[in-house]
């Protein structure tokens, strides 16, 4: 089910009814029962693998709950990896894997592959549920003796899909409250639902229309249409991701949960690193604490942390899909972390030489040189083909093939300019909210709140795309 659809419109009104007025000690099962329908509601297969990673991990964790030594959870741990990541594995990797190992060996070997649809949001699932099992195996959180509970943290229908992947201490102790009903929460709630709505189907959707069509074609368009359509995608994610991420944490809100925050004005950032704090926050937390960590994080030396930060970029772009342009997305974020890492001093240096009235200049351009840095690198996110991103770098940086843009997808000099004043509203608002959320921004006055609403309203419906496209990253 998706959010941007009047399925969820009607389901969310009717979840949130059932939620409150089901009986003390039931709202667990009823919240349970409305997660697989909303995640069965795609195709009911899907919720095949989804109980098989909680089932293993949920026995997994109880019997690492009867012993007192890592030694003795070990095998339960392993059990848990192994079952999760060999889901993720076969319906994500496989058919990956084998099409690289055959056309490394010029088609010698060609191993079988299962023909099957990729189950919606699996990357994010097995990720919360391995977080749990690791956790009580460090004896840092005891397992969950409810199974139900249990299934509903994994299954919790507003960040199911597409996060944020959250930590069962965070999560666990606020599926066994019994909340009441809060007019304040739920329309700090609906304020953000609001928020998500309309960058995703004013922004996103409308900017993807544009990139769509750019990237479907890059050798019948110009370097213009080229560049223009990478800055497009750049905020068209933003806003399909940290759309997704609203409309999760202002349902979780309403229903008496709060979910972290997913985004912290990503584009704000003076760093590659920064960036990394910034966006997809759940998912990076997680890799620092399971896998960087583990790793030895910066304990070992310079050499030894710079290529613990590649890998861990390594890993994150094949989490993000099963290709090669997704590995090099992520290869290249690990290389401009780890360059940033190793000339921070000598630049430290530079600016300090420039004197004080230049140093205020310098978290500007810094953030102007990180933004193009991150949008160089979504143009491999983006492209179909790792030979379609070479070619658009290519392209965008030879003089010859300049032209003014002409009309691709409709998207005359009009309405690039409407898209474009879109994306500066939509940064105005994050910017002028600060360091509070935007719903809280748009609290602090009754005016302010009012306008926000109505205003918000209005533009979802005069200008929002409603074709229920699917939010990016569903496919993950």
């Amino acid at each position: 089910m998706l959010f941007n659809s009047l399925d969820y419109l009607v389901f969310f009104p009717l979840a949130a009814v059932l939620a409150f007025r089901s009986p003390r000690g039931a709202r667990w099962a009823v919240l349970l029962a409305l997660s697989v329908v909303f995640y069965g509601w795609w195709n009911p297969l899907y919720l095949l693998p989804l109980v098989v990673s909680a089932g293993t991990d949920y026995v997994a964790a109880r019997q690492m709950a009867r012993h007192d030594t890592r030694a003795a959870r070990r095998p339960w741990l392993l059990l848990s990896l192994a079952v999760n990541l060999g889901l993720l594995f076969a319906f994500k990797y496989a058919a990956f894997a084998a099409t690289s190992v055959g056309a490394l060996t010029g088609g010698a070997l060609r191993p079988p592959v299962l023909d099957v649809v990729l189950p919606v949001g699996i990357s994010f699932y097995t990720f919360q549920a391995l977080a749990y099992t690791i956790d009580v195996y460090r004896g840092r959180e005891r397992a969950e003796p409810h199974a139900g509970r249990f299934g509903l943290y994994v299954l919790f229908f507003p960040q199911l899909v597409a996060g944020p992947i959250e930590r069962s201490q965070a999560l666990l102790p606020q599926l066994r409250a019994e909340p009441r009903w809060d007019a304040a929460r739920a329309a700090s709630g609906l304020l953000l639902i609001l928020w998500g709505l309309l960058k995703k189907v004013v922004v996103a959707d409308r900017l993807g229309l544009y990139v769509d069509a750019v990237y479907a074609d890059p050798a019948g368009v110009g370097s213009v249409e080229l560049l223009l359509a990478s800055y497009a995608f750049a905020f068209q994610i933003y806003g399909d991701f940290s759309g997704y991420s609203d409309i999760a944490v202002g349902s979780a809100r309403i229903l008496g949960v709060d979910l972290m925050a997913n985004f912290r004005r990503p584009y704000a950032s003076a760093s590659v690193a920064e960036f990394w704090r910034r966006w997809h926050v759940s998912l990076s937390t997680w890799f620092r604490d399971y896998l960087y960590v583990p790793l030895g994080g910066n304990r070992r030396g310079e050499a030894r942390t710079a290529a613990n930060l590649f890998a861990v970029f390594l890993v994150s772009g094949l989490w993000h899909g099963a290709a090669w342009t997704f590995v090099a997305w992520g290869a290249l974020h690990g290389a401009l972390v780890v360059a940033g890492r190793w000339t921070a001093p000598a630049r430290d240096r530079l600016w300090a030489r420039l004197g004080t009235a230049v140093q205020r200049f310098r978290r500007p351009l810094a953030i102007a040189l990180t933004f193009h840095l991150v949008v160089l690198a979504w143009v491999f996110f983006r492209a179909a083909t790792l030979g379609d991103a070479l070619f658009v770098l290519g392209r965008i940086a030879d003089p010859s093939a300049f032209a003014l843009p002409g009309a691709v997808a409709g998207f005359g000099p009009v309405r690039i300019a409407f898209a474009a004043g879109l994306v500066a509203l939509m940064l105005w608002v994050e910017a002028a909210a600060g360091d509070a959320s935007v719903e809280r921004w748009a609290e602090a006055g009754r005016v302010r709140r009012r306008v926000f609403a109505v205003a918000g309203v209005a533009a979802v419906v005069l200008f929002g795309l409603f074709r229920q496209q699917a939010f990016i990253y569903f496919q993950f």
